[in-house]
């Protein structure tokens, strides 16, 4: 999806995850804004979180990698 990458819902509110931590496929890790929508985006797999790839609200690109997931 191309659009602007937000690791929270809103400037105030803690990340959705932060570098190690542990999480489940389904859950919420980002928020990607396009067009004026804001879609949360969900983890496809389950496991820890190694590295995030973007700083947050900024622009990304189609099929662009946004986190680095050990899975379980």
């Amino acid at each position: 999806m191309i659009g602007t990458f937000y690791r929270a819902s809103n400037p105030k509110s803690n990340p959705f995850i932060k570098e190690g931590d542990i999480i489940s496929e389904g859950q919420t890790i980002c928020i990607i804004e396009a067009m004026k929508l804001f879609n949360e985006i969900e983890s496809e797999v389950s496991g820890k979180v190694i590295k995030i790839l973007i700083d947050d609200a900024s622009p990304v690109e189609y099929d662009q990698d946004l986190f680095v997931i050990d899975p379980k």
